[in-house]
C-alpha cells in the first residue's frame, strides 16, 4: 500500500523539533517512532495515531476519525484521522500532540 507523501512531509515538519524520532515502514505505510514507541504515521491518505487506551474513546468521538482496523479487529488506543480532519497545520499539530503525550508517558525503549 502506498501512502500520502505530502502528509508524511507535514508530519516530518511537526516532529522536527522532537528528539529521538525515527521513521519506519510498517502497517503498509510509514510510521514515526518516538523514544522507541510508534507515535503516528501515514496509512494511505490517513493519519494513523497512537493515543493510548484511555484516550481512545475521546479520539473516536472527534470528527473524521475511525478505529484503526486493518486486521479485522480494531486496535485499542490507535485511530485513523481522515484528510478532512487534517486540513490545517493546527489540526495536524493537535493530533500529533495527542500521540506525543501518550508516548511520552511510556518508558523509553
Amino acid at each position: 500500500m502506498s501512502y500520502d507523501e505530502g502528509l508524511a512531509e507535514r508530519l516530518r515538519e511537526v516532529l522536527d523539533s522532537q528528539e529521538g524520532v525515527n521513521e519506519k515502514k510498517m502497517f503498509g505505510g510509514l510510521a514515526f517512532i518516538v523514544r522507541g514507541h510508534m507515535c503516528c504515521g501515514v496509512s494511505g491518505d490517513d493519519l494513523m495515531l497512537r493515543v493510548g487506551p484511555d484516550q481512545h474513546d475521546d479520539a473516536l468521538a472527534q470528527p473524521h476519525t475511525r478505529a484503526m482496523d486493518f486486521t479485522g479487529r480494531p486496535m485499542k488506543g490507535f485511530v485513523y484521522v481522515g484528510q478532512e480532519g487534517l486540513a490545517s497545520d493546527e489540526q495536524l499539530e493537535d493530533w500529533v500532540g495527542r500521540g506525543l503525550n501518550f508516548v511520552r508517558s511510556l518508558p523509553p525503549k
